[in-house]
């Protein structure tokens, strides 16, 4: 049996400003629905990938900027080139015997690396 990672709570402290932030980046804005009172949530989802974040009010107790997620990249050095086009600020490429990586960060600081790796031994 597949277990897929299907959604990621990102904890902001302005919804508004990280979605826009986060549409910016590139993902796509697939839910935007406020369910009730003290509860909005914000379905983003990364170019290509399965699994998406969600942000909104009433979505996690968790502190903004606690966040970190790691995604896989074909590229690098292209994934950095299209940080800094967006107008984010990324870090250089670290080249790791494991994989090249670029860092960035949200509004609120929750931490996102980007990993470009050769081959996955899972596929």
């Amino acid at each position: 049996m597949d277990w897929k990672i299907e959604l990621i709570p990102v904890p902001v402290t302005d919804v508004d400003r990280a979605k826009a932030f986060y549409q910016k980046v590139g993902f796509n804005a697939d839910h935007d629905h406020r369910v009730h009172e003290g509860l909005r949530f914000v379905q983003l989802t990364p170019p290509g990938s399965a699994c998406s974040i969600v942000i909104g009010d009433g979505i996690t107790d968790k502190t903004p900027g606690t966040q970190e997620i790691q995604v896989v990249v074909a590229d690098a050095e292209a994934a950095r080139r299209q940080l800094l086009d967006a107008g984010v600020d990324a870090s250089e490429v670290e080249v790791q015997p494991w994989g090249n990586f670029v860092y960035f960060g949200d509004p609120d600081g929750n931490r996102w690396s980007l990993q470009a790796i050769a081959s996955r031994p899972n596929g």
